[in-house]
């Protein structure tokens, strides 16, 4: 339905009318803002009214961010300060994952850091400086990369917001740094045309640590951060802290005015069901208040938490098999055994994640792709290189990314790839013969993962009698190509010099 874009426009208009009059009609107008409910605490009035943004599905490409007190150990991943505590087998009913045995993670901090009673998780937030951040710098190296949209982790499962909280003493304007991070991050970004968002993840930090007398989960005075759960670890959310989340979400959601809201899995358990929909018609109504279209991102983890069309899904480190003709994104990360920042961290290839970029694009989703930078906050120039090798990827060839749909077909080859959550690592590199789709007006871009043998391809989902070409060209060279077509598709001989190092896009004008 067109309701939502509608009201919109309306509210848009209104607040546009009342602007040139006086701080009275202001005051009305700011006032009748707030008053719009469109959509109610329910999936019937929110599938109803709600429509994906058309602005997102055009992006394609954004950067997550990765940054925390956890960043300080930088060791293991960014559930350091879960593994820590963890000195025995653990059963977790939600996570359904059983430890054997005292993890690395605990015996290294034990070696490293001293007693977990002694030196909790909670001694590294002072150590936590940020003192080399800039955000000019973050967003300008993000812009160079062909990102789009930026998103902050607001604040994670160990409970330390990177951003001025009313909620908890425990963030990064009070502690640690002492400046606000995510505030930083979305101001310089949006003064340069970028899309902000911001993730949560605080559902979990109900259960996320380990509570026994010998370590300091257990001391009262630090309930607020560890949170108060008792000692058994199945012990159930309790109301108390699913109103400090839901007063925990508004604030952000009131105070920064994201585009894009990005929940982790916990709020997918059966426990959160009741919320869901509240939350989902609270960002929903203020994105009207605020004139704009807002996204809304979850996993459908662990059940169909969000109705289908009622969010935008979100894969973590895995990839669809083929098109979901309603927007989804990927999330994933540079370094293949974190998303923060650790002393042993291995980065991805800058051609893998072009690879999957164009993947992803073909089947109708977009890329999320996580940095993590050090505690003191410099982004490693491993990191660094590859986003500027996207960057220059994308400067040669976005016109085949951005603001495309995609084609009949996403694609063509012997190449398949692993679907669901958590699955790329099964994923088999794409070769000469693996061809990707995306559309644009007239132009279809067929894009070659790599190079093919012979210099030669056959790209047989073009046919004669289905798409008549005029024109082909290669992205990025100046070369004129030799080229035929009929019913048994396209037959295009490459040119003499290869214009990168990565895929590579011919433009098919119909």
């Amino acid at each position: 339905m067109l309701i939502r874009k509608k009201l919109y426009a309306l509210a848009t208009v209104s607040l546009l009318i009342f602007a040139c009059g006086s701080k009275k009609n202001q005051k009305t107008t700011e006032n009748k803002s707030e008053n719009i409910q469109v959509f109610k605490a329910n999936w019937e009035s929110i599938k109803e009214n709600y429509k994906d943004p058309a602005w997102f599905n055009q992006k394609k490409f954004g950067v997550f961010i990765h940054w925390g007190a956890y960043s300080v150990p930088a060791y293991g991943s960014e559930w350091y300060p879960r593994n820590m505590y963890m000195d025995t087998a653990q059963f977790t009913a939600e996570l359904k994952l059983q430890k054997t045995g005292p993890s690395d993670v605990y015996t290294h901090h034990k070696k490293t850091w001293g007693n977990q009673k002694d030196f909790g998780y909670k001694d590294f937030i002072p150590m936590f400086k940020g003192e080399k951040f800039n955000a000019a710098e973050w967003i300008d190296l993000f812009k160079k990369a062909g990102a789009k949209y930026v998103v902050p982790v607001a604040d994670h499962h160990d409970g330390f917001a990177m951003y001025k909280s009313n909620t908890t003493r425990w963030n990064a304007v009070n502690m640690g740094p002492k400046r606000d991070i995510l505030g930083e991050l979305m101001k310089e970004g949006r003064s340069k045309g970028m899309i902000m968002g911001a993730s949560s993840h605080y559902a979990f930090n109900w259960s996320f640590y380990n509570k026994k007398d010998h370590f300091d989960t257990t001391d009262p005075n630090y309930a607020d951060l560890y949170s108060k759960k008792g000692k058994d670890i199945n012990e159930p959310v309790s109301k108390e802290f699913k109103e400090l989340w839901w007063a925990r979400t508004k604030d952000l959601i009131d105070n920064y005015q994201p585009d894009i809201l990005w929940f982790d899995f916990m709020l997918d358990t059966p426990e959160w069901r009741e919320y869901r929909p509240k939350l989902a018609a609270y960002y929903y109504n203020k994105g009207i208040e605020w004139g704009k279209e807002v996204v809304l991102q979850d996993k459908n983890f662990y059940e169909q938490a969000f109705p289908e069309g009622t969010v935008i899904y979100d894969l973590e480190r895995g990839k669809l098999p083929g098109i979901r003709k309603l927007p989804w994104q990927t999330d994933t990360s540079i370094g293949k055994n974190s998303w923060s920042y650790v002393s042993n961290w291995e980065s991805r290839t800058a051609n893998s994640l072009i690879d999957d970029l164009i993947d992803i694009v073909s089947k109708n989703g977009n890329l999320l792709l996580n940095v993590g930078p050090k505690s003191d906050g410099t982004i490693p120039e491993d990191q660094k290189q590859i986003l500027l090798q996207m960057g220059e990827w994308l400067d040669m060839n976005g016109e085949a990314i951005y603001d495309t749909k995609y084609w009949k077909t996403f694609g063509e080859g012997p190449t398949e790839v692993e679907k669901g959550h958590h699955s790329e690592g099964k994923n088999k590199d794409f070769t000469g013969q693996d061809i990707r789709f995306t559309q644009k007006g007239n132009k279809i871009y067929a894009i070659m993962m790599a190079w093919p043998k012979n210099n030669n391809v056959l790209i047989k989902s073009v046919k004669y009698s289905e798409d008549k070409i005029s024109k082909v060209k290669m992205l990025g060279s100046n070369a004129v190509l030799k080229w035929s077509q009929n019913n048994n598709g396209l037959s295009v001989e490459m040119p003499s010099q290869k214009p990168g190092d990565f895929a590579f896009v011919l433009e098919l004008t119909k």
